[in-house]
């Protein structure tokens, strides 16, 4: 028997750009976000959970459990974002420290890097 991987091989590569395209619209732009600005961006969580029936579809999900159980997920669309990405791009993590109405705070700041 096939795996998913080999029969959709092309696919999946096809919905991870599109991952990529959705957190990081400006091709130019260098890719890191924190996520904070995640957190607030509620069009790309959307459009990133948008995508799970294709998810589905095109990979072996078993691991995944943003996947095939978003509702008990704190953050599913930041879980399917690392999960499927790391394929591709190596995800540096560090925390950034940021000001916001006087007061300042911590969040995680994700670097990706082409494999």
């Amino acid at each position: 028997m096939r795996t998913k991987k080999e029969v959709y091989g092309k696919d999946q590569e096809e919905i991870i750009d599109k991952i990529i395209n959705i957190v990081f619209p400006d091709e130019n732009e260098k890719k890191e976000i924190t996520l904070y600005e995640l957190d607030n961006d509620k069009e790309k969580q959307e459009e990133i959970m948008k995508l799970i029936p294709d998810i589905r579809k095109y990979f072996a999900f078993n691991n995944i459990k943003a996947v095939g159980e978003p509702e008990k997920i704190k953050r599913p669309w930041l879980s399917i974002i690392k999960q499927l990405t790391k394929i591709k791009y190596k995800i540096e993590k560090k925390e950034l420290r940021k000001m916001k109405n006087g007061k300042m705070f911590r969040t995680p700041n994700y670097i990706f890097n082409l494999i």
